[in-house]
């Protein structure tokens, strides 16, 4: 096992389908509320499966196991009633006062935070103009993100438009009397041309917040964000805070928060939608103070790189199996293991693998994808008792392996060459999107054109079986699209698969000229 301080590429990848039956050998049972033991049955009685979760703390994987201190707040806090504004004024300061800020509020997620930092930016705390949301009329309607992302559609949920910058100067001239807030990504530091330190001052000289949205991040007192001059900052409460998966934070100048909050549940406000409860905000408390009291990001590293050596260890015991240990990536607190091998030796692709991995025994959730021959694999969401587990079965999937397979495909059935004319078919709803196809032998390349954007596709025909896949930037985020399709004359049909968006059904026809 090497050590390195590079971050490889997220890998990118699909939960396979829920298996409806069957015990799961290895997962741990631990401790529920008030050190009862937990027990795989409440899933599998409704045929779901639970798995050992290899990826961190991603949502669509459940989150982070929490705390035992967690679930007995959230057990207790279940028994009483409470006023959620006493609640929420006697909670915030003791936040406050752990992160050394000025204010604080729980939020239901860290998507939320985001929406109601904006909310707060844009309307303040005047009742009517948080009852004119989303109706931006009259109002700053501009938030100047630096590079988007995904998650960035919680700001635009509101109606703002978003100016995205990555140079100096564009983001100077992309601040006016318009823009309510600026906005950026704790992770995002390292692709940034020029620091926040800059960033804060630009803004401040017109009296425009800054938002940092620090979602996946482990916490610290004081706030290094807030201490280099943001004014709001964002959390996850579900991710390495390990409190209730539906909570998050926002940390921050006094009066925004206080205008978020206001703009939040359970006021009647756009952000009325987005609840949390009386005992996710105790379960969220007792997760910070746990993070300050017992626990801390060295330990904890130097925890998870424990495990991963032992995790190392075992499977590079197979002859092909490399790893390397990335105990501190950057601009990231989460420490994993880049485990690759040899398709010379190991005969699956990464995503042979995941799957393999995903129905087997017991149940491993993991990063790995695609075609090709590596994923990262983390530590942080599992416990000590589930290592040897997780080695074990990496062991004997990589030993028992089957050889590299040959690929032989059949001569084409058509030349694919030129545009095609395809309708895709959701689950509701339908679109037209547009195939400019290359075709050399088996191969494909060309353009896909989707709705508002268009990408590079990648794939192959073998005799009438079609293959391609493509990913279209759009707004903040990737759409992925893996068509199969079979030909028959000029007509293409199959099934896409749409990542997150589940399947769906497309037909495509060569186009012919008006």
């Amino acid at each position: 096992m090497q050590k390195s301080g590079m971050v490889t590429r997220r890998g990118v990848f699909q939960a396979g389908a829920l298996s409806a039956a069957g015990l799961l050998g290895g997962v741990a049972s631990p401790a529920g509320a008030a050190g009862r033991p937990a027990s795989v049955a409440v899933y599998e009685r409704i045929g779901v499966r639970p798995f050992i979760n290899l990826t961190g703390a991603f949502t669509i994987n459940g989150g982070m196991l929490t705390l035992p201190e967690v679930k007995q707040a959230m057990e207790e806090a279940s028994h009483f009633s409470v006023h959620m504004d006493e609640l929420m004024a006697a909670v915030g300061p003791r936040l406050a006062e752990l992160l050394q800020c000025e204010a604080a509020i729980v939020t239901s997620g860290c998507s939320a935070a985001l929406t109601h930092a904006t909310s707060a930016c844009v309307a303040g705390g005047d009742p009517e103009l948080i009852q004119q949301l989303p109706d931006l009329t009259g109002l700053k309607d501009e938030v100047v993100m630096l590079h988007r992302y995904t998650y960035d559609h919680a700001i635009r949920t509101l109606g703002v438009k978003l100016t995205a910058v990555t140079t100096r100067e564009e983001f100077l001239n992309a601040l006016s009397h318009r823009t309510a807030m600026v906005a950026l990504t704790a992770h995002g530091a390292s692709r940034r041309a020029f620091p926040l330190e800059e960033i804060v001052a630009a803004a401040h000289e017109q009296d425009i917040p800054v938002l940092v949205d620090a979602a996946a991040s482990y916490p610290r007192s004081p706030d290094p964000y807030l201490a280099r001059g943001a004014d709001l900052v964002t959390y996850s409460g579900g991710k390495l805070y390990r409190g209730p998966q539906c909570t998050g934070f926002l940390f921050g100048r006094k009066d925004l928060v206080d205008a978020a909050w206001l703009n939040s549940s359970p006021h009647h406000s756009f952000g009325r939608a987005m609840k949390v409860g009386k005992e996710e905000v105790m379960g969220a408390l007792a997760a910070v103070e746990a993070c300050f009291a017992r626990r801390g990001l060295d330990k904890e590293v130097a925890m998870w790189s424990d495990w991963l050596g032992r995790i190392a260890r075992r499977i590079e015991q197979v002859p092909g199996v490399s790893t390397k240990l990335v105990a501190r990536p950057p601009a990231s607190d989460h420490s994993y293991l880049d485990v690759s091998w040899d398709r010379a030796k190991i005969g699956y692709s990464a995503g042979e693998l995941h799957d393999v991995l995903f129905m087997g025994e017991p149940r491993l959730q993991t990063m790995a994808s695609g075609e090709g021959n590596r994923f990262p694999l983390r530590v942080t969401n599992i416990e000590e008792d589930q290592v040897s587990t997780v080695a074990e079965r990496l062991y004997e999937v990589f030993h028992a392996a089957p050889p590299p397979k040959e690929v032989r495909r059949s001569a084409p059935a058509a030349d694919l060459t030129g545009r095609w004319d395809a309708e895709l078919t959701f689950v509701r709803g339908s679109s037209t999107h547009q195939f400019y196809f290359e075709a050399e032998g088996n191969r494909l390349a060309g353009t896909h054109h989707g709705r508002n954007a268009q990408a590079g596709l990648r794939g192959f025909i073998d005799g009438g079986r079609v293959e391609f896949a493509s990913r279209i930037r759009y707004q903040g985020s990737n759409l992925n699209y893996a068509f199969q399709g079979e030909l028959r004359g000029d007509a293409i049909s199959g099934e896409v698969r749409l990542g997150e968006y589940g399947p769906a059904t497309w037909s495509a026809r060569r186009h012919k000229p008006a």
